[in-house]
């Protein structure tokens, strides 16, 4: 789940401690961004990417851990959890999940979707980041599972939970594949439509 931090925020405002951080956070993934364009990934140390954003090394590594993190890591469970959780209590979960979606989707200015869906292809392209990509879908399928278990009334860890969780990210998956096939597509746009077919089922199949 991709988007960038920037406008995710205002849907879950900062203390100014915070914020400080988060624009740290923002400006250092901006220059990593731009220096995976410019040099490549693999050129790319971390080193560069701390001077090209103003920072020390330590400062750099205090953010991000690794240099898969300056693509992978953002607070999109945190504020997508958030809007989920301010919904009526008897919102279906995958509808209840769609809708909390669609606001944070349609927060985002066209200048960070772009940024979002750059992160993305990094992230089905790159080995050694596709690699970590599968540890932060399993982190937002424990956030998930969390987030319906509590609006079931139901054990996180229970089977029925955590298939229905295990289905939203099979969803996710099947809209980033798709759309790593046609770049032209929106991929915010398919997330939502793959969502929907989850809330569809059977009858999804029945349409174009």
């Amino acid at each position: 789940m991709p988007p960038t931090d920037r406008n995710l925020r205002t849907l879950a405002p900062l203390g100014l401690r915070e914020r400080k951080k988060a624009q740290t956070r923002d400006a250092i993934q901006r220059h990593a961004l731009r220096l995976f364009r410019q040099d490549g990934y693999s050129a790319t140390t971390m080193e560069q990417i701390a001077a090209a954003a103003d920072v020390s090394p330590s400062t750099l590594y205090r953010y991000f851990a690794t240099k898969e993190d300056l693509v992978l890591q953002d607070s999109y469970d945190e504020i997508v959890a958030a809007v989920f959780r301010a919904q009526p209590p008897e919102t279906p979960p995958l509808e209840g999940l769609r809708l909390a979606v669609h606001e944070v989707l349609t927060s985002i200015d066209p200048e960070d979707r772009a940024e979002a869906a750059e992160r993305a292809r990094l992230s089905f392209t790159i080995p050694e980041v596709r690699g970590r990509a599968l540890e932060h879908m399993l982190t937002t399928a424990d956030v998930i599972a969390e987030l319906f278990a509590e609006r079931l009334n139901r054990p996180t860890n229970s089977l029925e939970v955590r298939v229905l969780s295990g289905s939203v990210i099979g969803a996710i998956l099947g809209a980033q594949q798709l759309w790593i096939t046609d770049l032209e597509t929106d991929l915010l746009d398919l997330t939502e439509r793959a969502l929907q077919c989850l809330i569809d089922g059977p009858t999804a199949l029945t349409g174009p």
